[in-house]
């Protein structure tokens, strides 16, 4: 079950680049994370999701920059805090110890020249410092054991575990500070499918004894829809549509969305035919007027290639759990 809102996304803006030759990569997006949800975040290569994540938790390298927008953290005794105003201070408290990120390649992450016990236990001590060393490595056998690692593997390296426990190595990191907030970027790409979901049902299953809450971020829309709660499609920067999983599995409502669902095969019932999205993503330095994605769609019409569409409730449902930015679902756009 989901709670009450813990990380809010409003109106975020990133771009790359300064001045004239700023480039655009997340556009005025707004997303909201509940308490203990698994809210998924999908879409091809080049959509902006890792923009979108890494840009919310300020560790965008240069010239990466948020221009705009708020991102309020619910803090659990329920101060709200923006996020892009902490100061240098509190937000080395707050990364990793309230919200951690599994980065995308985190198999290939860990420092190769160090023992796993030793970086486990630097993460802790960085947070912790008062701890002791008894304590931390303690905490750090606890966290390998929750992700399904021996705790006879603590003083491995890295290069002398699997893909698989490289990649349990860095999810057991990324929760040895309880944080309330874990996001992961593409984090079973790497993995074959057999592992990928071993390691995706071991993360629901903590999920559900620890309560945390999940932003997981995939091209791989059929994960998300095994393993999410919520599922938001992003495009050209944009939210497309967002939707509970089970709700945009049955009816999806976007093109696009529609496109990513047909890109894989079904996982019961009769064989289906697939087929891809014509076309490439739109470059971010030469958007399409209108909608992002009317160059590659079969179902565009007159005010797509003029108007973008806003995320709204689709039409006749106001009161409605999902929300979808296309002029076949929305009001037409009036004339000018």
């Amino acid at each position: 079950m989901t709670g009450k809102p813990v990380l809010e996304i409003q109106g975020l803006n990133v771009d790359y680049g300064l001045g004239a030759d700023a480039v655009r990569a997340v556009h005025d997006v707004d997303l909201t994370l509940h308490a203990g949800e698994v809210l998924g975040l999908a879409g091809e290569s080049g959509s902006g999701k890792s923009t979108l994540a890494y840009g919310m938790l300020r560790l965008l390298p240069p010239p990466g920059v948020v221009t705009g927008g708020r991102v309020v953290y619910h803090a659990p005794d329920g101060e709200a805090v923006d996020v892009l105003r902490m100061s240098p201070a509190r937000l080395r408290k707050f990364r990793w110890a309230e919200v951690s990120v599994v980065f995308q390649g985190a198999m290939n992450s860990l420092s190769p020249v160090h023992r796993i016990s030793t970086q486990l236990c630097d993460a802790i001590a960085a947070h912790e410092p008062r701890s002791t060393a008894a304590a931390r490595r303690a905490r750090a056998r606890e966290m390998l054991e929750l992700v399904g690692i021996a705790a006879d593997r603590l003083d491995s390296y890295p290069h002398q575990l699997s893909g698989g426990m490289r990649q349990r190595v860095m999810i057991a990191m990324a929760l040895a500070l309880d944080p309330r907030v874990v996001i992961m970027d593409e984090p079973t790409t790497a993995l074959d499918v057999v592992v990928q979901r071993q390691i995706l049902g071991q993360l629901v299953e903590l999920r559900e004894r620890i309560g945390f809450s999940v932003v997981f971020i995939t091209h791989d829309l059929s994960l998300l829809v095994e393993f999410s709660d919520r599922i938001a499609i992003m495009y050209g920067g944009r939210i497309v549509e967002t939707a509970p999983a089970s709700r945009l599995y049955r009816d999806c409502l976007h093109p696009y969305s529609e496109g990513l669902l047909r890109s894989f095969p079904a996982l019961r019932g009769p064989r289906r035919e697939l087929a891809g999205i014509p076309g490439s993503p739109p470059d971010p330095r030469s958007m399409p007027p209108g909608c992002s994605f009317q160059p590659r769609c079969p179902r565009a019409f007159e005010p797509c290639a003029t108007t973008a569409p806003a995320l709204l409730a689709p039409a006749g449902e106001e009161a409605s759990d999902r929300a979808v930015a296309c002029w076949l679902h929305t009001r037409q756009p009036v004339a000018p």
